[in-house]
């Protein structure tokens, strides 16, 4: 019998059927392929696949099934909590073993003599004298790994040791993905040694953020960036600050002596207590604070500290010159007093550019000083128009003249004056002769 142009083959004939079909293990595809092209029974296909899954040899090479769905480790809440391991090599003509912290991704990468379990444990002892014991160390289960010396040292030193199962790398990833990526960059740099060549890859994989945390791993384990030749790039703070403050010291200097005190010398300090005295005597008892800080003994036997800018010298010299007197209306300081206070036997006569000046004042004796002998003036001249100039008012640029004293105890003081002799203006009503 015929179903369209297939075979209905009887119960009897389909187990025959069945094995010719499976003759050369097709596998379940081709096999259903090739019945449906001649044969024909009510559970055809179902009955292929019982004949495929119970045969022996189609199961023992039958290709490895779909992969499970991905289960990723926990991320650890503190760096340096959980490391992957693992060796990498022979590679370059060495061996490595590479270490990566499962939070921060630090990748470190160390050279090995060998892979003995003695030789790894100096490593890693070194390894954790930076940073520190994990709490747990992720490898294969390679000799090494699982050796009873290497056991010892997990237990001895609280570490658990996880290790993947055999034969299926993707359980420690992390390790098998970044030998994959150390290799890489070694193949790829030229030139130098290979320890050269793996200090600049380290030192650049650690400043580069990570393609899953998004921060570079030193920032996360060390809590800092590393500074590199790119840090040259960019502006320093530091050396900004200190640049404007030497410019902003040269404009305060330019016009500022430098003033400095020696232990034991005598000066003068600014007593902010009194109301009475500004300054009071002591001696320097030791410099503190830097060059610009003293601590002074008082005449009294107190010890106070001042700044040197409340600070002056007792020198006969230098003293005078930090304090200032008003008198006759006119404020001068000591080096003015002191010049003039060498010639008692002349005093000041002060006129107020605003105010007439007081018919009530004693003419001048003779003047020491004459005018020119084309203005024609004499001393007569002089006391004859005294009453006159009193009622009219100087003008601003007339300044004090310096006149003989009318008594030996005046000490009146007043400030400089030109020694030029001014010829007065007509309008004073001076004749010329």
């Amino acid at each position: 019998m015929l179903w369209g142009a297939r075979v209905i083959v009887p119960i009897q004939g389909r187990q025959k059927v069945l094995e010719e079909l499976h003759d050369t293990h097709p596998g379940v595809s081709k096999m259903k392929a090739l019945a449906r092209s001649y044969v024909w029974w009510p559970g055809l296909d179902d009955d292929i696949a019982s004949l495929v899954k119970s045969c022996g040899r189609c199961q023992s090479t039958r290709s490895a099934p779909v992969v499970a769905q991905l289960h990723p480790w926990e991320w650890p809440s503190k760096p340096w909590c959980r490391l992957h391991i693992d060796f990498a090599g022979p590679f370059m003509g060495k061996m490595f073993i590479v270490i990566v912290d499962a939070m921060s991704k630090w990748l470190d990468v160390q050279v090995m003599k060998s892979i003995t379990a003695s030789e790894t444990i100096k490593t890693l002892k070194m390894l954790f004298s930076t940073h520190g014991i994990p709490q747990k160390i992720v490898s294969d289960k390679g000799p090494t790994f699982t050796s009873d010396e290497f056991k010892k040292f997990m237990h001895a030193n609280g570490v658990r040791h996880i290790t993947s199962a055999p034969y299926h790398p993707s359980t420690n990833g992390l390790a098998e993905r970044a030998v994959q990526t150390f290799k890489q960059a070694l193949r790829q740099m030229e030139g130098e040694s290979v320890e050269d060549k793996l200090a600049r890859f380290l030192l650049n994989y650690r400043i580069t953020p990570h393609s899953t945390t998004g921060v570079a791993p030193a920032e996360l384990l060390m809590g800092r960036k590393l500074r590199t030749r790119f840090d040259l790039w960019l502006p320093d703070l530091q050396m900004s600050v200190e640049k404007k403050q030497w410019k902003q010291k040269q404009c305060h200097d330019k016009k500022k002596p430098v003033r400095e005190f020696q232990t034991g010398q005598k000066v003068y300090a600014e007593d902010f207590a009194s109301k009475s005295e500004r300054w009071i005597s002591g001696v320097i008892q030791e410099v503190t604070g830097g060059p610009v800080s003293y601590k002074i003994r008082l005449e009294d036997g107190r010890v106070i500290r001042r700044h040197v800018d409340n600070v002056r010298s007792r020198d006969s010299a230098i003293s005078q010159t930090s304090t200032s007197v008003e008198k006759a209306g006119i404020v001068i300081d000591a080096a003015t007093e002191q010049n003039l206070s060498t010639d008692n036997e002349f005093s000041v006569v002060s006129f107020n550019p605003t105010q007439p000046e007081s018919t009530t004042s004693t003419p001048p004796p003779e003047s020491t000083q004459s005018l020119p002998a084309d203005v024609g003036m004499t001393s007569s001249v002089n006391e004859n128009s005294n009453s006159e100039r009193s009622s009219e008012v100087l003008p601003a640029s007339i300044e004090p003249t310096i006149e003989p004293s009318a008594s030996a105890g005046n000490q009146s003081i007043a400030s400089r004056r030109s020694a030029r002799v001014r010829s007065p203006p007509d309008r004073y009503g001076f004749e010329k002769k």
